[in-house]
């Protein structure tokens, strides 16, 4: 069974034509409507279409796709945004693509349809810069990270520990793949304009910036001993080229004229003697946390 899972808030413009896009699309699927505390008709309308309609009061797009995670169950599942903004005509072959190459994440790569203006320059810049850092820290092929479109395998949503509560909720998917070595692949869309009536969610440097802090933070729980050993790498010169000075005056005179250097670089080189060694315990721990979820993926393949 393939579930479409579409969180809202304040859609009430375009709920309705997502919603017939899908059941044309998809016939068969189960579709499944996450409300997220909204103030307009979103609610009403969903129900009227005859699809079922879950409510989340707690304000986030996390929030509301981890509830139908938890809620929804099935073989397959589809995530749209309920914005009119992606094509539902794909929807079909994406499915048959996650099944028949057994994919678990299946990524909607955003393709500007003619005559929309999609992209704005800062949120085209900000998708570019994601997509790059989580090419360059996992060395990922995905093409477009922040996409709302994504199919999945019932094994990837089961083990997927929601964190993230806003928009950084597509930063997390990527990560847990990438992390887990999950199987990812993409699909091709067009992407709309909103239409008149319908505003976005997304606030350009405020969600970038919590876009910024998941990746951030991810990197810090899958790869501390990179992060903390490079930390401990910087410390340590640094504290050697203040402590050579101090050397070489010593091994010339016999005194240590400037203590105060010579305190920072000791107290440099014992900061990196902890960051690495700090680095080597946080990646043991990585490491059996990344264990932990493998066997949650096995479990839900026993299922």
């Amino acid at each position: 069974m393939v579930a479409i899972l579409i969180p809202c808030f304040n859609e009430e413009q375009t709920i309705g034509s997502v919603i017939a896009g899908f059941k044309a699309s998809l016939p068969e699927a189960h579709i499944v409507v996450c409300d997220n505390n909204s103030n307009d008709k979103t609610k009403e309308i969903a129900l009227k279409s005859g699809v079922t309609v879950l409510s989340q009061p707690l304000q986030g797009k996390g929030y509301a796709i981890e509830h139908m995670f938890r809620v929804v169950d099935a073989d397959f599942y589809v995530l749209v945004d309920g914005d009119l903004t992606y094509d539902p005509k794909v929807a079909e072959s994406a499915v048959e693509k996650c099944i028949k190459d057994s994919t678990d994440m299946l990524i909607g790569v955003r393709m500007s349809a003619d005559g929309h203006k999609t992209y704005l320059p800062l949120r085209s810049f900000g998708n570019l810069l994601f997509t790059t850092v989580l090419r360059v820290l996992f060395s990922s092929k995905m093409r477009d990270v922040l996409s709302g479109y994504r199919v999945f395998s019932r094994r990837f949503v089961k083990s997927m520990p929601v964190l993230s509560k806003g928009f950084g909720i597509e930063t997390e998917m990527n990560i847990h793949a990438l992390s887990l070595s999950l199987s990812i692949g993409e699909f091709e869309t067009q992407y709309f304009e909103r239409p008149l009536g319908s505003v976005s969610k997304l606030a350009t440097f405020k969600d970038g910036t919590v876009i910024l802090m998941t990746i951030l933070r991810m990197l810090f729980e899958h790869k501390p001993l990179a992060i903390l050993g490079t930390a401990g790498v910087v410390l340590a010169l640094a504290g050697g080229l203040l402590f050579f000075p101090v050397m070489q005056t010593y091994f010339e005179t016999g005194l240590v004229p400037r203590l105060p250097t010579a305190i920072l670089s000791f107290s440099l080189m014992l900061m990196s003697f902890f960051s690495f060694f700090s680095g080597l315990i946080l990646d043991g721990i990585s490491r059996q946390r990344i264990e932990g979820k493998k066997l949650m993926l096995l479990n839900v393949n026993i299922r």
